[in-house]
């Protein structure tokens, strides 16, 4: 069943306190019980906004560099495709320490990293460690997106999925908002995205 998941069209800042939350919640290849995440999306007439968090006992946070795998450490995904009937995706990936992957294309074969001039920064990306785990927020400029899926608008419904990974971790774990049918971990299976609308 595809999960959907209705993004709150906002004015100035986001108040996370007031923007439902979808649960990453389908533990995928191997359980793990201690650690739970949830990701929260809004936008207005110019960005998406993005905030993912994480509850997990012990965290990992090693990967610093700009070609280094923030999947390796406790690690927040969003991956999302903003045309209709394109099998092309976006995968963004950070870590605690804001180490990033940038990544276009179909799937595992043919993704391409993309390295941002200001890296994390680009995004207006931060990170915040919390009482049992830590959170990221940042932003998706309607510009940008459009640099990879030009007919881009704001309304309708856009196709996604949330991901909680940490392949290196205490606790290697998988977690998805839409449920993956795979034998094997691969996140990279945008026929399992749910979707994602923009409320007006």
């Amino acid at each position: 069943m595809t999960r959907q998941y209705q993004i709150q069209k906002i004015t100035g800042k986001p108040d996370w306190k007031e923007i439902k939350k979808a649960p990453i919640d389908q533990q995928l290849w191997l359980p793990c019980e201690q650690i739970s995440a949830y990701a929260q999306l809004a936008y207005d007439d110019s960005r998406l906004y993005v905030h993912l968090h994480a509850e997990e006992p012990m965290i990992r946070a090693e990967n610093t560099g700009v070609l280094d795998q923030p999947c390796q450490d406790s690690c927040l995904e969003f991956f999302l495709s903003a045309a209709a009937q394109d099998v092309r995706y976006i995968n963004i990936e950070l870590n605690p320490k804001l180490c990033l992957y940038f990544g276009f294309g179909t799937g595992n074969g043919d993704l391409m990293r993309i390295l941002l001039p200001d890296g994390a920064k680009t995004l207006h990306a931060g990170s915040e460690r919390t009482a049992n785990g830590w959170d990221v927020t940042y932003e998706l400029p309607f510009k940008l997106l459009r640099l990879f899926f030009p007919d881009f608008a704001p309304h309708g419904k856009i196709r996604g999925n949330f991901y909680k990974c940490g392949d290196l971790t205490a606790q290697e774990h998988y977690l998805a908002w839409n449920r993956v049918d795979a034998e094997r971990p691969n996140f990279h299976l945008p026929e399992y995205f749910g979707e994602l609308i923009f409320s007006e």
